[in-house]
């Protein structure tokens, strides 16, 4: 589904809002808390953080805890997967008690972002056992109650029964905790049938992205080198008016840009060749850029940049999982655009496009910050930076 076509879905009951959740993330949490935030008693945000970034310090600095998902107004429940990811960069939010490192720097971290969606409740879910939740939701509740945001429940998640934190009635909350089905919800049978997924676990999501091998990577390696010669040979041609080859390399990267996209609006694919091409090409960022200027979030849009992604040689994937992380951003998917920008840094570390959107994932900025932007490549830039 693209963001306009998105179901609406109401949680009625804390089995529906664990039930939720792997659907606003787009897989099933483990070992994670997951801050659920709430404006006009409508889910808004979704942020996610892996315990083991909270029980040890400091944070890390790339690739990190922390993907949330931040939805647009006047929806009730679960679009899935979670739309806006903060994963990457750390940043420490100023505040009162905070501590270096540990729980309370990480809790601070998560609670920052979320404060910055301007919204009115949040429920904290913790998955795991007691000794590795407790601390973290204590450090989780204390971050957003620094930030003036009360904290509606705080569960516990262990195997298929869920703890409460904040209820202490028996009759309510027993001791030896609530099971509950979440495949069995009336919610999660509504969210399979409007069309969304959630994946098994994030490993999922990565593999869902990860590089062709066997015959496949090496047709892609032929295909790379073909591609290459037919690089030297444009340079080569280049007129004495244009001696590097620039105004051919626009023109040609281009071309190539317009060709893959006309290809996945109709339903096609690139060929080997066709995709070894832009791939050389998009090294290019004036091509790279007019990709970008492309690229939202529709489905076609994903499917493309995932397949060139997955097919690019080892050294040429940084500009495809860059785009691929806007077009995921664009559509509402955090974890895909998380998982696409962290390929990004590993192949390219200093790539200034991907460091640019991993801060802004971050920092929870919001798709809809870009809503009927039709200013040049640049701009964008700009925009993204000034939030």
């Amino acid at each position: 589904m693209t963001p306009t076509d998105q179901a609406t879905l109401s949680v009625r009951s804390t089995a529906d809002l664990l039930a939720a959740v792997p659907f606003l993330l787009g897989f099933h949490p483990a070992d994670s808390v997951v801050v659920i935030a709430l404006r006009a008693n409508r889910i808004v945000f979704v942020a996610r953080g892996d315990l083991p970034d909270f029980l040890t310090a400091p944070p890390p600095s790339a690739g990190g805890a922390g993907e949330a998902a931040a939805r647009g107004p006047g929806e009730t429940a679960a679009r899935g997967p979670g739309e806006t990811a903060a994963r990457g960069p750390g940043e420490t939010a100023g505040g009162p008690g905070e501590t270096a490192g540990g729980p309370g720097e990480a809790a601070a971290q998560l609670a920052a972002v979320v404060a910055r969606q301007g919204v009115e409740t949040v429920t904290i879910v913790g998955y795991g056992p007691p000794a590795r939740v407790t601390p973290v939701i204590d450090a989780v509740t204390g971050a957003l109650g620094r930030f003036g945001l009360p904290v509606l429940d705080a569960l516990r998640v262990t195997g298929d029964r869920y703890w409460s934190y904040v209820c202490a009635d028996p009759g309510c909350c027993p001791p030896e905790g609530t099971r509950f089905d979440a495949s069995a919800s009336q919610f999660a049978a509504a969210a399979t049938f409007a069309g969304q997924v959630a994946l098994p676990d994030r490993e999922t999501l990565v593999r869902q992205v990860s590089p062709v091998d066997g015959p496949a990577r090496e047709a892609m390696r032929q295909a790379t080198r073909r591609a290459e010669s037919r690089l030297q040979k444009l340079l080569d041609r280049a007129a004495p008016a244009d001696p590097r080859g620039r105004r051919a390399l626009r023109r040609a990267g281009r071309s190539a840009v317009r060709i893959a996209m006309l290809r996945h609006r109709t339903g096609g694919r690139l060929t080997d060749d066709e995709l070894a091409w832009l791939s050389l090409l998009l090294v290019h960022l004036p091509t790279r850029d007019e990709a970008w200027q492309r690229t939202g979030g529709e489905d076609w849009q994903l499917a493309l940049w995932t397949d060139v992604l997955r097919r690019s040689e080892p050294d040429l994937v940084a500009a495809p999982a860059t785009l691929l992380c806007f077009a995921a951003w664009r559509a509402g998917q955090g974890a895909l655009a998380s998982v696409a920008v962290e390929r990004a840094l590993e192949a390219q570390p200093d790539y200034s496009l991907a460091l640019l959107l991993a801060e802004t994932l971050r920092a929870g900025i919001p798709p809809s910050t870009l809503d009927g932007w039709d200013a040049p490549d640049r701009s964008r830039q700009e925009v993204l930076r000034a939030r």
